[in-house]
């Protein structure tokens, strides 16, 4: 808006200039110009209009790309920051298991990085899909291969999860792969 905006100024600033041009000639001068002369100003006003448009338009196509080519360069920032202390986690994690005795420790451990890396994830806008003892529904799921059922009710859901599938913000950004029924 504020562009044609400026257009519109721009025009009435031109039209302005004609207009008083004309009045502030003497009707004898207006008698003796050539159509042609006049013909010959109003095309290098328009071309002059057009050409400031065009270099308008073009800095505006320029500075559009450039804040596109920033803005995926550094749109994953957010996400890497905010898994910086989960990578922390696990360094303090991997030192500790060298000197560990107890097993059950180190599993606590990994299991607390785990559900913080969740958490975070979550927080982000991934959600895991849920896909065991669901209909088979191939635009969610991939089915790597079919087994028998052990159950009727069993015959075309899936029966086991080889990985889960996930949303981002209810959008699939990756497909389960499972094993459905026959």
């Amino acid at each position: 808006m504020l562009k044609k905006k400026k257009i519109n100024n721009t025009e009435k600033t031109i039209n302005d200039t004609i207009d008083n041009d004309t009045m502030a000639s003497t009707p004898d001068a207006t008698v003796n110009e050539s159509p042609e002369k006049l013909f010959q100003e109003e095309l290098s006003l328009a071309n002059d209009k057009y050409l400031r448009l065009y270099a308008e338009f073009d800095n505006f196509r320029r500075r559009t790309t450039k804040e596109r080519v920033e803005l995926l360069q550094t749109a994953g920032k957010e996400v890497i920051v905010s898994l910086l202390p989960l990578l922390d986690d696990f360094e303090r994690a991997v030192k500790s298991m060298e000197n560990a005795t107890d097993i059950n420790a180190v599993k606590e451990g990994v299991i607390l990085v785990q559900n913080k890396l969740n958490n975070i994830l979550s927080q982000k806008g991934l959600k895991p899909m849920e896909s065991i003892g669901q209909p088979f529904d191939a635009e969610l799921q991939e089915a790597i291969t079919n087994i028998p059922a052990p159950t009727d009710d069993m015959k075309g859901k899936v029966i086991d999860e080889m990985e889960k599938g996930y949303y981002l913000n209810d959008k699939v950004i990756r497909f389960a792969k499972v094993i459905v029924g026959a």
